[in-house]
């Protein structure tokens, strides 16, 4: 599995360490064409203005441009065994869908989905994050999808952080993708937000064995925040 690869890649892909503090928020890696060696024939501003929206929102440019420099870096490393990228938006609001499934060959949205953060990033919006253990705060940065499992919250799937310092404790604080009840839009009715996990970026239990489906199996992840 690519987290017995981890240390290498950590080598490879961030050329420094940014720590993590629980009481304020990190600043995520800058993940720049020029220093990922990345092919110079792509136009990630092309890419993302062809991008095909099949009556989903679009991401953010930022996001996206963001998200996909790093696809293109772990696919040249051959971490990736699939040409999808997930990308959540934490700048948003908890009450808007803030994750995108998309399929890079086809450059076409394949699901967007509610997706919550951890109780102690913020209410409506997250604010602050951590990789540290017990901190039920979310953890930002690049992940690689891993295995499927059946535990506490039903159909599961483990989660791999790839950025040092920011989210390589993702497999020792159990962060992993799993749907809840309290991520719904009748949760936001009720509450004005979505409900919070323990820092787990939680699905609508309807959209998890879809969405995890689509991802699973070391496909890129990301989770944004500006």
């Amino acid at each position: 599995m690519i987290y017995k690869l981890l240390p290498l890649f950590l080598l490879v892909f961030f050329s420094f360490k940014t720590t993590v503090s629980t009481s304020s928020k990190p600043k995520v890696t800058e993940v720049a064409a020029a220093t990922l060696n990345i092919e110079p024939t792509i136009n990630f501003e092309s890419v993302y203005n062809n991008l095909k929206s099949n009556d989903f929102m679009y991401p953010s440019k930022e996001s996206f441009t963001k998200a996909l420099e790093g696809y293109h870096h772990m696919k040249e490393k051959r971490f990736l065994n699939k040409d999808i990228l997930t990308i959540i938006d934490f700048s948003l609001s908890s009450s808007e869908k803030r994750l995108w499934v998309i399929d890079i060959k086809e450059n076409s949205i394949l699901f967007q989905s509610l997706v919550a953060h951890g109780r102690n990033s913020g209410n409506e919006f997250a604010l602050l994050f951590s990789n540290k253990p017990e901190s039920h705060k979310s953890s930002l940065g690049f992940y690689a999808t891993g295995e499927t499992y059946y535990g506490k919250h039903g159909y599961s799937m483990r989660l791999d952080g790839l950025e040092e310092g920011i989210n390589n404790n993702a497999r020792k604080r159990a962060i992993v993708i799993h749907g809840a009840a309290y991520v719904s839009e009748s949760f936001i009715q009720q509450n004005g937000r979505l409900g919070r996990s323990f820092g787990c970026p939680s699905l609508p239990k309807e959209d998890t064995k879809k969405i995890i489906d689509l991802i699973k199996n070391e496909s890129c992840l990301f989770i944004y925040y500006p």
